[in-house]
């Protein structure tokens, strides 16, 4: 069997923890800021994990990094 390929998309956007679970960056912090209120920029600084049933298509994005 050949290998799988990995969506190259998914490899710059999401890192895979010791634990398993899936890092990603905070959304809606692109643009737009003007409006969004302090305590959302706040709270969405640095990164987030995702939820179970949004890492299991990551995951499957990603087949060798586990």
């Amino acid at each position: 069997m050949p290998k799988m390929k990995t969506k190259s998309s998914a490899k710059k956007r999401f890192k895979i923890t010791a634990s398993g679970k899936v890092k990603a960056g905070q959304a809606g912090k692109r643009h737009g800021m003007i409006k969004r209120t302090t305590k959302f920029i706040r709270d969405a600084r640095g990164t987030t994990t995702l939820s179970a049933p949004d890492a299991k298509i990551v995951k499957s994005y990603m087949p060798y990094d586990r």
